[in-house]
């Protein structure tokens, strides 16, 4: 006789891979480039250069980059900094959105809960105690409370920006 599954067996693996290459693929489909916004600690490997408030924003369209690998566990691919080429490898887990930036649609992802470092990477400043800065240009909404704003207001439609965003940002799809 088996024993009944654990919490841990019952969840199945992360949906975050999956989430991550369907919307990669969507964007490739539309025409759209494939944007990244990745929380940057030791298992990262990044330009720390480019490594501003532990978070760096990626483009992972194929034009940009070369081999590109979207596992289950890390996304992997070269791609130029300043005309030279780099090795990039980035844990999935590390991946807070992904977005196309010609409109700024696509998804936000908790941030990493193990793995956050003590101490910050060299040349970046110390993260937010509970929350990471989101990626410039980016206005990520919480989950908590949507239902109740929605129903409240009436309709479907997000409350007006006082000052409309100079880039792209997130959009809830329902």
């Amino acid at each position: 006789m088996t024993s009944p599954p654990t919490a841990a067996e019952s969840q199945g693996t992360s949906t975050r891979p999956y989430l991550i290459r369907a919307l990669h693929d969507w964007c490739t489909d539309n025409g759209f480039t494939p944007y990244i916004a990745v929380f940057v600690d030791d298992s990262v490997q990044v330009p720390r250069e480019y490594v501003k408030n532990n978070e760096i924003v990626l483009n992972v369209g194929f034009e940009a980059t070369s081999g590109l690998k979207i596992g289950n566990d890390v996304i992997e691919f070269k791609a130029r900094f300043g005309g030279a080429a780099r090795e990039i490898v980035v844990p999935v887990d590390h991946v807070v959105a992904i977005y196309a930036r010609e409109n700024g649609q696509g998804m936000a992802f908790p941030l990493p809960t193990a793995g956050a470092p003590a101490e910050p990477a060299a040349g970046a400043a110390a993260p937010a105690p509970r929350a990471a800065p989101a990626p410039r240009g980016l206005r990520l909404a919480s989950v908590e409370g949507a239902a109740e704003t929605s129903e409240a207001d009436g309709g479907d439609e997000p409350p007006p920006d006082d000052h409309p965003p100079s880039r792209p940002s997130l959009k809830r799809v329902k």
